[in-house]
């Protein structure tokens, strides 16, 4: 055999036994948005997954979906409603309030979901690689189709109010982008710090609540003084909440310094969040 041959059939054995090592990251990692990509048929698998596991065994099955907000619709009803009488910028309330729960529940629950995200893959994270980042963001991804169902319902409340879109339900797509960065921000740094401290699953029930009653749900945000929104803004469900009330029901949009100060966090958020899950994500394995 030639030297050329001898060297032509080791390159093709190089090729055919190509390795991938894999090392851990060091420092503070960027994004690696083409791993992700690469790595997208988990994140298909961990949607799909988590849609037909989520209420498997249960007796009323998915109908959970909008049983949980109309409660919580129903009570905010009763005593934001009817004994405060809180003011609905001219809509009836019960449609004032679920316009505003439907973002929100999506929220909340991709928060709370991509937070606890690591600890419930933990058999997963420790036999085989993949982007960690895919697990609360696959968590947050499945909760997309209760937000298509929950808007099904708004649609027929409306139209038994008699109630209409405006021309800027169009821009609901990135209200609703911004929600699920706000959440996954959140999320994904939770869930870093809770490999290591359990503490998170009980400060996450304390912060939703609080978070809740900071936001625009059960009023608008023209109760806020006008020299303050700026300042509100810096929690983001408060322009998504208020955008949607803008797109769905024709109130008014909210602040353009509002929306900046949302989209400002929001952006920072979503930052602090995955930089320290990159820093932390090479020890989950050995200390979940």
């Amino acid at each position: 055999m030639t030297p050329a041959a001898t060297e032509r059939g080791l390159e093709e054995s190089a090729l055919s036994h190509r390795v991938t090592i894999i090392r851990p990251t060091t420092g503070w990692s960027a994004l690696r948005v083409h791993e992700l990509w690469s790595f997208r048929e988990i994140l298909y698998f961990l949607i799909w997954r988590d849609l037909k596991v989520r209420y498997r065994q249960t007796l009323i099955g998915a109908a959970w979906v909008l049983l949980q907000p109309l409660a919580l619709l129903a009570v905010i009803v009763v005593v934001f409603g009817f004994f405060v009488d809180i003011p609905s910028e001219g809509v009836p309330y019960p449609v004032f309030v679920y316009t505003a729960l439907i973002p929100w529940t999506l929220f909340a629950q991709s928060m709370t979901s991509a937070s606890q995200s690591l600890i419930a893959n933990s058999a997963l994270i420790s036999k085989i690689y993949f982007p960690r980042l895919l697990l609360p963001i696959g968590t947050a991804g499945s909760f997309l189709v209760d937000f298509v169902i929950g808007m099904a319902l708004l649609a027929a409340m409306m139209a038994i109010y008699g109630t209409q879109p405006d021309a800027a339900a169009l821009l609901l797509p990135l209200f609703t982008v911004l929600a699920l960065v706000t959440a996954l921000g959140v999320g994904t740094l939770m869930s870093a710090i809770n490999v290591r401290h359990r503490d998170v699953q009980a400060i996450m029930p304390l912060l939703l609540q609080l978070w809740l009653f900071a936001s625009p749900v059960a009023y608008p945000i023209t109760l806020i003084p006008e020299q303050f929104r700026t300042l509100y803004g810096l929690n983001p469900m408060a322009t998504v909440i208020s955008g949607f009330r803008w797109g769905l029901l024709g109130t008014p949009p909210p602040p353009v310094g509002m929306a900046a100060a949302s989209v400002t966090m929001c952006t920072l958020l979503a930052v602090i969040g995955i930089s320290i899950f990159r820093r932390t994500e090479r020890t989950f394995a050995d200390v979940i």
